[in-house]
């Protein structure tokens, strides 16, 4: 006799596939998960690309370059400057943020991108939602610089007494509105109580090399671009926006000891990946960063220009950047600084 066919039970077949299903998914997910790391550690395998949002020859100029190469050296690929110069920073910052987020751009900004969001209300970005941060490059104070043709003045004193006699008669460059030279400049005068005329540039280079050559009388420079020119004694350094001398130029008082001690601003720089950039990704490029940055060939040029390599990566980096923007915008509504 033959033996009767088992029914097949409602739902059977189709618990079967779902169950072949899972087990295709689980057999699978190792392998997913694991693509972000094998991404990482294969990271580079083609060229970077750095924006500086600014043009060259300025402060961010100063610490990017050589840090593209040492980070070529160090990795064996090409980490390449791409200079985006305009809107006192934001639009090269609008560029990177819409960059792919492979790890293949990154963004090099500075103090100027937490001040923006004060003087810039519809900017097309946000620093700190649409960026990964990934660590403080460099900061190093701002210092008062004049020509020294154009301003013959012996000290600091001299040039403040100079400013009260003559309101409006001294201008100063800086590297657009809303950047830190900007701020600087407006901070300054509400604290001495002094007129100055601003002059925005498209980047702190051309501001800087007007300035050396005497077209403008003078800026309130991050110390990392003006070294050189100081150095050469193109320009002349009158004093350091620090409570703390730089170890670079031991001569030039700060604004401290010249009986201005809330007035103290640093310039800094940061290195950001877009936003979506897998965490793998960004911590490998921190480690990266962090080991060129110890290099003995950094740490002498950072020091030759009066900086030291700092100690701020990731979600730390991000919370500073984030009290600067709340910090600048105080200064912001202060000054009542407005894009000219």
């Amino acid at each position: 006799m033959d033996r009767p066919t088992r029914p097949t039970l409602p739902g059977h077949a189709c618990s079967r596939r779902a169950w072949l299903l899972a087990a295709a998914l689980a057999a699978a997910s190792p392998l997913a998960s694991a693509q972000p790391s094998a991404q990482a550690s294969a990271w580079p395998t083609r060229p970077v690309t750095i924006v500086v949002p600014f043009p060259a020859g300025g402060g961010t100029d100063a610490f990017a370059r050589p840090l593209s190469a040492a980070l070529t050296k160090s990795l064996g690929r090409q980490f390449i400057i791409d200079n985006k110069g305009g809107a006192g920073g934001t639009l090269g910052a609008g560029l990177a943020a819409r960059a792919a987020p492979d790890g293949y751009t990154l963004f090099m900004g500075a103090v100027h991108h937490a001040i923006a969001p004060s003087m810039y209300p519809k900017l097309d970005y946000d620093i700190e939602r649409d960026f990964v941060p990934i660590g403080l490059v460099s900061s190093v104070p701002q210092v008062i610089v004049v020509h020294p043709q154009r301003v013959p003045v012996a000290d600091y004193k001299a040039l403040l007494e100079y400013l009260r006699k003559n309101p409006g008669k001294l201008n100063y460059a800086s590297a657009g509105n809303g950047t830190s030279h900007h701020l600087a400049g407006e901070l300054f005068k509400l604290q001495t109580k002094t007129f100055i005329t601003h002059i925005p540039y498209r980047g702190a280079g051309p501001a800087l090399q007007d300035l050396t050559a005497g077209q403008v009388d003078m800026m309130f420079d991050g110390l990392g671009s003006s070294a050189q020119h100081i150095k050469a004694g193109r320009i002349k350094a009158l004093a350091v926006a620090s409570d703390k001398r730089a170890a670079a130029f031991p001569d030039v008082p700060t604004t401290a000891e010249l009986g201005l001690p809330s007035y103290q601003v640093a310039t800094w720089y940061g290195l950001w990946a877009p936003k979506g950039t897998p965490k793998e990704l960004v911590e490998r490029i921190q480690a990266e960063l962090r080991k060129v940055l110890n290099s003995e060939e950094i740490v002498a040029i950072w020091r030759n220009i009066g900086s030291t390599p700092p100690d701020l990566y990731g979600e730390a980096y991000g919370r500073f950047v984030s009290a600067e923007v709340k910090r600048w915008a105080e200064v912001v509504r202060a000054s009542g600084a407005k894009p000219d």
